[in-house]
């Protein structure tokens, strides 16, 4: 077999006849925002008080063990599909149909909050489901809030809303996907370290982060951090006007039960991105590794294939694509050979990994790094090659731009193809209109998919200066 054929992340052969077999288990993904609901059901069915508690034992034992029963899917959409499948509405509305039942059942859990008819072993019960539900919402909102369309990204904030975890949509993109697999990364969890250890430094390190981060934005935009254009404080405010509604409806005594379900989403959050980066860490570069941490490739996250968490997590588990591709959407997530794997959907490994990245120890500190297969490019179909990227980029953005002659470069990112247009500027990341190119900071990343920074990225057309 030859090493391109090797390489390949499909089988070789004709992609016309491709079907995504998991089209339709998608709509599984729904079943999750029902679960209080389903809940309440069994429970009058049976009598059995136990199924209250249905939202961690689905995540826990039920998906758990259908993913030891149904085994792997490693299959790949063809390259020739990737647009099309992108470009499919039908895979969007299922993600977004999951934001009006979450919230059905967050309003008709407070009323049963409110009610004499449950216990208080019940009540809790019921939150501990409810919360559940907010932080597969929070991985809904992952997916939402990695997309360029705007009303997508707000989407995610209101999916957030519920848990009070509104920062993250901040701090994940901006700060998790920078700074991934490094000792600076509070998302990254290191060899040895304890979920219990892992828990408060990943919680306050994100909220400090995401603070920090949006201070430093607003701040090129010559305006003080305390604003409501602060992306921290307007997606806690909406958490504020929520829980306020909820009080003023149901009263003061559903406090407890809404922190219980919000302090279980986030921290269900957090549980996942303990595993997704165990014991990872990119090497710095340059002779003396004193140089920028080398960028992101599949093998600084570990992998899983269970097709029933990937289903119901919307390809969560495909994390390596997702870290290499940021917005890239979720059907269209791939496997690689050379990605570390978990040993179950949700289990932490027992060691590092065969060849993935350097390790962090508990301390923080970097350990040997063990040897590791890098991913090679794919060829097309037939064996054609793949045109060079920036002759892509150059048929795509065509044109001159001629400094001094009344128009201005523009600088693409390689990764996603955000443009930063001189004549433009943006706006949203403090560069007014006419912003030139060396007036942008050399440590700005590309906003959209924070995997590459201001030094990769690529003229978008030929510029005479």
């Amino acid at each position: 077999m030859s090493a391109d054929a090797v390489n390949q992340t499909i089988p070789a052969g004709s992609t016309a006849q491709w079907k995504d077999k998991k089209r339709y288990l998608w709509l599984l993904g729904l079943v999750v925002p029902s679960l209080a609901f389903l809940a309440w059901g069994l429970v009058t069915l049976t009598g059995w008080s136990v199924f209250w508690y249905l939202g961690p034992i689905v995540v826990f034992v039920v998906i758990p063990a259908i993913d030891l029963l149904a085994g792997l899917d490693r299959s790949n959409p063809p390259d020739d599909v990737i647009d099309a499948l992108e470009n499919d509405k039908y895979y969007r509305w299922i993600t977004y149909l999951f934001l009006p039942i979450q919230y059905a059942a967050l309003v008709w859990a407070c009323w049963m909050f409110a009610q004499d008819t449950l216990g208080t072993v019940e009540k809790v019960g019921l939150a501990m489901t409810v919360g559940t539900i907010a932080g597969i919402g929070i991985n809904t909102a992952h997916e939402l809030g990695h997309k360029k369309e705007s009303h997508e990204r707000w989407l995610a904030k209101i999916a957030l809303a519920q848990s009070f975890y509104g920062h993250f949509y901040i701090e994940h993109n901006r700060g998790h996907h920078v700074r991934v697999a490094t000792p600076e990364d509070p998302a990254s969890s290191r060899v040895g370290e304890t979920f219990y250890a892992f828990w408060p430094r990943t919680v306050l390190g994100s909220l400090r982060s995401a603070w920090n981060l949006e201070k430093r934005r607003i701040t090129r935009r010559k305006k003080h951090a305390w604003t409501l254009r602060n992306d921290v404080l307007n997606a806690w405010l909406m958490s504020v006007v929520l829980w306020g509604a909820l009080v003023l409806a149901f009263g003061v005594g559903i406090l407890p039960f809404l922190l219980i379900q919000a302090v279980i989403g986030f921290s269900l959050l957090e549980v996942v991105n303990y595993l997704e980066h165990y014991g990872m860490l990119r090497q710095r570069t340059g002779a003396d590794r004193t140089g920028r941490y080398e960028r992101v490739d599949p093998s600084h996250s570990w992998n899983s294939n269970n097709i029933a968490t990937n289903v119901l997590l919307y390809h969560l588990q495909r994390h390596s694509d997702h870290h290499a591709n940021p917005t890239r959407r979720y059907q269209t997530l791939r496997d690689f050979e050379e990605s570390p794997v978990l040993p179950t959907g949700l289990r932490r490994p027992d060691h590092p990994g065969p060849g993935p990245a350097a390790v962090v120890r508990g301390d923080g500190q970097a350990g040997a790094r063990p040897l590791r297969r890098r991913h090679q490019p794919r060829q097309h179909p037939a064996g054609q090659a793949r045109p060079h990227p920036r002759e892509v980029r150059r048929a795509r953005h065509g044109g001159c731009g001629v400094r001094g002659g009344g128009r201005m470069s523009r600088w693409i990112c390689p990764g996603c193809d955000y443009v930063y247009d001189e004549a433009a500027g943006d706006e949203r990341e403090g560069f007014p209109a006419g912003t030139l190119w060396p007036d942008v900071p050399d440590d700005w990343f590309c906003p959209d998919c924070g995997v590459r920074d201001k030094v990769d990225f690529e003229p978008a057309d030929v510029t005479i200066g």
